[in-house]
């Protein structure tokens, strides 16, 4: 599985990006209540994609990156444990469904109700991902920052 990326290696988050991931966290639970809220979330996500198979967890951390990147807004948390992101509300915009978690032949990201992709009388909200390009960077860094439109 192909995981094309400037910062981190096929093996995934350099101790670099984990570590500061963790230093994040420790903030936000330094923030207060809310804080330790959002920081136990983001443990959460960085925990369920630790326990997945490397090449699911190759995708789940640049998904993770990018929707964090494209969308800092959405708080990360686990759903169904699954990594997913939801919005101020608390509601799940997207999430990322592992392979190996129900044993497909790939990985899915999927959008929520509460996701604004809407178009027309039909629309997609789950999408396959099979390996790591930066035109699918691309792509779903266009998705999640539609979804929150």
């Amino acid at each position: 599985m192909s995981t094309e990326s400037t910062t981190t290696s096929a093996g995934g988050f350099s101790a670099a990006e984990r570590a500061a991931m963790k230093e994040r966290a420790a903030e936000l639970r330094a923030e207060g209540r809310q804080g330790a809220k959002k920081a136990d979330g983001l443990d959460a996500v960085l925990d369920a994609i630790a326990k997945m198979g490397p090449a699911d967890r190759a995708l789940a951390e640049r998904v993770h990156v990018t929707v964090t990147t494209s969308a800092p807004g959405l708080a990360p948390r686990t759903w169904y444990g699954m990594p997913a992101y939801a919005n101020a509300d608390g509601k799940i915009v997207v999430a990322f469904k592992n392979s190996g978690k129900f044993s497909t032949r790939y990985s899915t990201l999927e959008f929520q109700d509460a996701a604004h992709l809407d178009d027309g009388d039909i629309w997609p909200v789950s999408f396959a991902l099979t390996t790591w390009s930066t035109a699918v960077e691309k792509r779903i860094a266009e998705l999640v920052a539609t979804s929150i439109g």
